[in-house]
């Protein structure tokens, strides 16, 4: 059995095989790990998502990003890409980057069967050393369930549940809310 040795990357290193890469790929302490394609209900719950977003907030002093945006977790060493984040005022990027964000206030993920557990555990830990990170919202993509987290005080976060249709999510950090029919518009069950 052959053992394959792991190789490890400087910041600058991946940024550059980023920029010409074909797939995103996420930056953990040195290692770069592909990220998985997503599915016709993942794209119809981010879409929707940014879109309301991003209608609710025209002319108003937050901005929405997609996945299209990286994300630096200084304080963990993690480049990744949040399905949707809000900021609030104006954006802040790393080393005066245009692709790369620092301040989110408010990350959105759509749950996927491979990345579930990262995304309660590793990844929430991480976000939450961001200074600016003040909301988290678990979107799942398999049946009508949503996970809000909200940070109430330092080191605590309060969590409420959504898993009905007529139910509305109200963020407490930004002015917004939704409908639950309106995010899980056209989304497929099996």
């Amino acid at each position: 059995m052959q053992i394959t040795e792991k190789k490890y990357y400087t910041q600058e290193e991946y940024l550059a095989l980023e920029e010409k890469a074909d797939i995103k790929s996420e930056y953990i302490n040195g290692e770069i790990i592909p990220m998985a394609g997503g599915t016709a209900n993942h794209n119809r719950l981010s879409g929707n998502l940014y879109a309301i977003l991003n209608f609710a907030f025209r002319q108003k002093e937050y901005e929405v990003f997609n996945s299209d945006m990286r994300l630096w977790i200084a304080k963990k060493g993690i480049y990744t890409y949040p399905d949707v984040m809000v900021i609030a005022g104006d954006a802040e990027f790393l080393n005066n980057r245009s692709d790369t964000i620092i301040n989110p206030k408010v990350i959105i993920e759509v749950l996927s069967e491979s990345t579930q557990g990262y995304d309660r555990e590793g990844k929430f830990k991480a976000y939450r050393t961001i200074s600016t990170f003040e909301e988290y919202l678990l979107i799942e993509q398999t049946s009508v369930n949503v996970e809000h987290y909200s940070k109430t005080a330092n080191k605590r976060w309060s969590l409420q549940e959504y898993d009905e249709e007529d139910e509305k999510i109200m963020l407490t950090s930004i002015p917004f809310e939704i409908a639950i029919l309106d995010l899980y518009n056209k989304v497929k069950f099996k």
